[in-house]
């Protein structure tokens, strides 16, 4: 009716509706009979509202906009504006990633949506992230996995290098070459504390594939704790290359290479299907995916990232 009362016609209001003159004809019979009311009559060439038309206009235009607020673009992912957005969003996220990953995320999340209220929680063995993402207490996971879980949807955000940071002083540094598969796995190693109960870690996960072992003598579940521990301890730490580059220069610490061989370190964005849709999620596992790139491939990767996400 309302198209109609601002079209003045029948066919016009057909075309805007994409629809066909003779249905929207036959709905405006069906309002007819529903009001007992002529609604709309013509006048010359047109047609005109009648007073109780006028009358049943605004809480038509009133129907009109809370069925877009459930039905239009914003509800099914088609548009989302980040400049304007006030919206809250939640990131869980492992600190085993460079430590640069989060800071550069967010300061690139207040640069184009700063109205934006986001809170990081981290991801840990006290923190059952599956049951928050389908909760929606947390919106994306952020981590790596060797087997994520089949019934999330998987984003891959980088892989990284396997290697190990030990303190400067470490045998590894000073006697290179006695630096083999057999003492690695002898050495007394530093973990992070497994994300659920029975877990090893994906170092360990892998070891065991091998029928090896590796000696744990301290599990941290602040991983960028572990760096200051390292020097004078005798600990190593195996872990992604980005991660130990950091830490060099920041404490006396080296990396080396690893003298096993273990898969690239392959970190993920995690989250639920009931926000696989949402226009708001999709930018924001945009910019997380932009952000990793940066960190591999320069800052101007950042900026030529494409829209789509590369999920497998």
């Amino acid at each position: 009716m309302q198209t109609v009362i601002a079209e003045r016609s029948v066919s016009r209001a057909a075309l805007k509706l994409g629809s066909t003159q003779p249905q929207v004809s036959a709905q405006l019979r069906r309002l007819r009979a529903l009001t007992g009311d002529a609604l709309l009559v013509r006048a010359g060439t047109g047609l005109v509202p009648t007073d109780a038309a006028l009358t049943l206009l605004p809480a038509a235009e009133r129907l009109l906009r809370e069925a877009d607020t459930l039905f239009g673009a914003p509800r099914l992912g088609r548009a989302f504006e980040p400049a304007s957005s006030t919206q809250e969003m939640h990131i869980a996220a492992s600190d085993y990633l460079d430590p640069s990953f989060l800071p550069t995320l967010v300061q690139r999340l207040r640069r184009l949506a700063p109205g934006l209220r986001l809170t990081l929680h981290p991801l840990s063995a006290d923190s059952d992230y599956r049951a928050k993402l389908a909760s929606g207490q947390v919106d994306v996971v952020v981590g790596n996995w060797l087997k994520p879980p089949e019934e999330l949807h998987l984003g891959r955000l980088m892989a990284d290098e396997v290697v190990c940071l030990v303190g400067d002083d470490h045998p590894a540094v000073r006697q290179p070459a006695s630096w083999t598969a057999a003492r690695y796995l002898q050495a007394d190693h530093v973990a992070p504390t497994p994300l659920h109960p029975g877990a090893q870690g994906v170092i360990d996960d892998d070891l065991a594939r091998q029928g090896l072992t590796r000696r744990i003598a301290v599990r941290c579940a602040h991983f960028s704790l572990v760096p200051p521990m390292l020097a004078g301890s005798g600990l190593v730490l195996t872990t992604g290359r980005l991660f130990c580059l950091r830490q060099v220069g920041r404490w006396p610490v080296r990396v080396v290479p690893c003298p096993l061989l273990f898969p690239p370190m392959n970190y993920y964005q995690l989250w639920h299907d009931r926000t696989h849709a949402s226009a708001a999620q999709r930018w924001l596992r945009e910019q997380i995916r932009a952000t990793a790139r940066a960190l591999v491939d320069g800052p101007q990767a950042a900026e030529t990232v494409p829209s789509q996400e590369a999920v497998a």
